[in-house]
């Protein structure tokens, strides 16, 4: 997840203070513990992977949002890419589709059948369901259009709170078929409280690709696993954010590094400032 959460997840994460579980309680009300959030998110890209040339950079608005109903936890976000329309040869979103989209319910087996399924520092166990669709190459087919499926959990971690743990089965909705699987993690981590209210949070995730293999790429030499790591540090207030994240590549999309004929590099480091305002 890229600005994860919102003030009310900090409060949360920060109540989070040892490993052992609370167990999502849905005994009397499933919806006393809902919420919701979003944010805007100007956004400004240096380095993004994967890329034919070193630092191309682009602008991009993020519509992100999230919340809780019941028995489904919601992430997800809209990502509208090259506001300013550039045709510089610096951008490398100036050929590209203008939408990218992810979609990440998740869908409470506590609450779905009444059974309290925590154990350890296991709180909650979802089935976990992503959807990824946009963000290539406007003329071809070949933009991503994943659906990712499988079991997810809330996790209490020593100093990080509360952490979203999940594991998927990915189908690849182009070549209709499986193609391997993703684990994810993503944390919210305020570390400087300030007396305003305002503080300073640690905020990432890992999406680390396995077990795939090259179905319907021939022209991009693929490998069998590869991923990203987003390390983040913001800083909040109830209606503002400001931040830096450093993403970390490893062969992104299972991309075998220097791959294609214009040497597709997919391993390396992108630099992310974000601006976002509340609502």
């Amino acid at each position: 997840m890229k600005n994860i959460k919102n003030a009310a997840l900090a409060a949360t994460t920060l109540a989070a203070i040892s490993c052992n579980a609370f167990a999502a309680d849905y005994s009397d009300d499933i919806h006393k513990n809902d919420y919701k959030w979003s944010q805007f998110n100007l956004m400004y890209a240096v380095g993004e992977k994967p890329s034919g040339e070193d630092n191309l950079k682009h602008d991009y608005l993020e519509m992100e949002f999230g919340g809780r109903s019941g028995v489904v936890d919601l992430y997800g976000y809209v990502d509208v890419f090259n506001l300013t329309n550039s045709r510089s040869s610096n951008s490398d979103k100036n050929s590209g589709d203008k939408i990218y989209m992810k979609f990440a319910p998740r869908f409470s087996l506590d609450g779905m059948t009444g059974k309290d399924l925590s154990f350890g520092p296991v709180q909650e166990v979802y089935v976990a369901t992503q959807f990824n669709w946009g963000g290539g190459d406007i003329s071809s087919s070949d933009t991503t259009n994943n659906a990712f499926v499988g079991l997810g959990s809330d996790v209490m971690v020593p100093w990080f709170g509360k952490v979203g743990v999940n594991l998927y089965g990915l189908y690849d909705m182009n070549a209709k078929d499986w193609n391997g699987y993703q684990f994810s993690m993503n944390w919210f981590k305020p570390f400087v409280n300030f007396d305003n209210g305002s503080f300073i949070s640690y905020q990432g995730y890992i999406d680390y690709q396995f077990g795939a293999t090259d179905k319907g790429n021939a022209g991009v030499p693929k490998v069998s696993s590869g991923g990203v790591m987003f390390n983040g540090i913001y800083w909040h207030s109830e209606r503002y954010s400001v931040g830096y994240g450093l993403k970390a590549y490893n062969d992104v999309y299972t991309i075998d590094d220097g791959a294609g004929s214009v040497g597709l590099k997919s391993t390396g480091f992108a630099h992310y400032f974000a601006a976002s305002y509340k609502f």
